[in-house]
């Protein structure tokens, strides 16, 4: 072995020693102080030594600087000692904004500076906690219930207490559990689940959760459970106008509704990102609109903001859903009926119209189609856009990736110019949707954009963005400003 081999090596265990040394501090961080940490919005709570690493390995499509553990260690060792208040920290943005504006102070000196609304405050959280009941337990019902189960920390913001669902068989408890335990596409549930049939509950790392059976929902009593003003998300498609889903506000211990999916009549349709500033207390039931809707308008707006979009069509190409059969049977919708798994199915999609609701200004600019293929998960939104401003490749592409660093989507939109990226490596993406470089066609004032998605885990996270909004548990987030770097234009940087 080369002495440059040896010393790969040797730096590859320096490094992977201080990724060791921060996960007991980011733990700590967590529970005792209430902080969650980050980099560039990927959480480092429950992360393994890999993760760390790649996450920093990540940061270098941030900006002409890579992320070092040498400056990120000590960074959080330092936050650990100033006995902080709640609050969401992504150490990756504080260290680019210390090593940019720390004009010699000492990190202590400025992290009590940055974060003065917070020192000292050990764990105080301002927030209100509110309980939070999923009715329904499918697809989307037991992913918002991984999400709320890792963003639990020490109880406060959303708390998932119960959950409804139509019993289909004497251990139905212990199948839902099994179900929560494991997925075939987003894999292993990671922590521990338990089952007290007794007393009708899941206890998922710690947090204990009622089921509670009924295909009513207007006649369940949430306060026999001890819970009040409940935020009920509808995840069952049943209901999706005001008349069916204000059936749950007839029930002892509601105070509101989100439905996850498109609604109908004047309910309102949100995307978070986009319009989630319209919630109002006033808003008892809200939608938080399709999964296709949430991966396209974000980018649709910045598009429009800087390019203008005179037209549009959207071509969604969306994995299979339960809505389909497996094998040719009858259905009353066309074509769902034939054999999602030997089929490419040609369906239609209100996501183009859905789109104005959040975005008015896009209203009747844009049209819509599907088509439903065999794959389980990750979903591509083809956009073909006819704009006011012609444009390049070039700069399309380096004004989305912009977007989706330093902008105020970058919760939504996410970039990627890898030359080898296929559908299974979004499954898990936490963004709404995912621009794909490489694939974009720019011809003056014609615009062909490619976006992936993950159909049921992106858009569940944006689901929990519209329910933290709706309750108002978002905590403080530092830096509360970016220091906007160079982009680096990196060989496969999305990889």
């Amino acid at each position: 072995m080369s002495q440059t081999s040896d010393s790969c090596l040797d730096k590859w265990m320096g490094r992977e020693a201080l990724a060791e040394a921060m996960i007991p501090v980011i733990g700590r961080l967590y529970r005792e102080n209430n902080v969650v940490t980050s980099i560039h919005g990927r959480s480092l709570i429950n992360k393994s030594t890999m993760n760390i690493l790649k996450a920093h390995r990540f940061a270098r499509r941030m900006s002409n600087h890579e992320l070092l553990l040498e400056e990120t260690a000590p960074l959080l060792n330092a936050l650990s000692e100033l006995e902080l208040g709640a609050a969401a920290i992504d150490i990756a943005r504080l260290t680019e904004k210390y090593r940019a504006e720390g004009n010699g102070a000492s990190l202590d000196e400025y992290l009590r500076a940055e974060l003065a609304e917070i020192v000292g405050k050990r764990g105080a959280d301002d927030r209100t906690s509110t309980d939070v009941v999923l009715y329904g337990f499918g697809r989307i019902g037991r992913l918002l219930a991984r999400i709320l189960i890792e963003k639990a920390g020490g109880g406060h913001g959303l708390r998932l207490r119960a959950i409804v669902v139509r019993k289909g068989a004497e251990n139905d408890l212990v199948k839902r559990a099994s179900l929560l335990r494991r997925d075939s596409v987003h894999g292993s549930f990671e922590g521990t689940i338990r089952v007290d049939e007794e007393a009708n509950t899941i206890t998922a790392n710690g947090v204990q959760v009622q089921v509670i059976y009924s295909d009513n929902p207007a006649t369940v009593d949430y306060t026999a459970y001890g819970i009040k003003d409940a935020l009920v998300v509808d995840n069952t498609g049943r209901w999706r106008d005001a008349d069916g889903l204000s059936q749950h506000l007839q029930s002892k211990g509601v105070a509101r509704v989100l439905l996850t999916a498109p609604g109908k009549g004047e309910l309102k349709n949100i995307v978070h990102g986009i319009n989630h500033r319209d919630i109002s207390d006033d808003d008892k039931i809200v939608t938080a609109a399709s999964c296709t809707t949430n991966a396209i308008t974000p980018v649709l707006k910045a598009i429009n903001d800087k390019f203008g979009i005179i037209h549009g069509h959207v071509e969604t190409v969306h994995s299979f859903t339960n809505d389909q059969n497996l094998i040719d049977n009858f259905h009353k919708g066309d074509r769902r009926g034939r054999s999602a798994a030997l089929n490419m199915v040609i369906t239609e999609t209100g996501a183009a119209k859905a789109v104005a609701k959040a975005l008015p200004e896009l209203q009747g600019k844009l049209t819509g189609n599907a088509i439903r293929v065999p794959t389980p998960d990750v979903s591509m939104a083809i956009l073909n856009l006819n704009l006011e401003k012609g444009t390049t490749r070039d700069e399309v592409n380096d004004y989305l990736r912009e977007m989706s660093l330093h902008s105020d989507l970058r919760k939504q939109i996410d970039y990627i110019d890898s030359p080898d990226v296929v559908s299974t490596d979004f499954v898990g993406s936490r963004r709404a949707g995912i621009v794909d470089g490489l694939a974009t066609i720019s011809n003056d004032k014609n615009l062909v954009l490619y976006v992936w998605y993950d159909n049921e885990f992106g858009y569940s996270c944006q689901v929990v963005r519209v329910m933290e909004e709706m309750a108002g548990v978002n905590p403080p987030s530092f830096p509360a400003r970016d220091v906007v770097a160079p982009i680096a234009v990196l060989e496969g940087a999305g990889a």
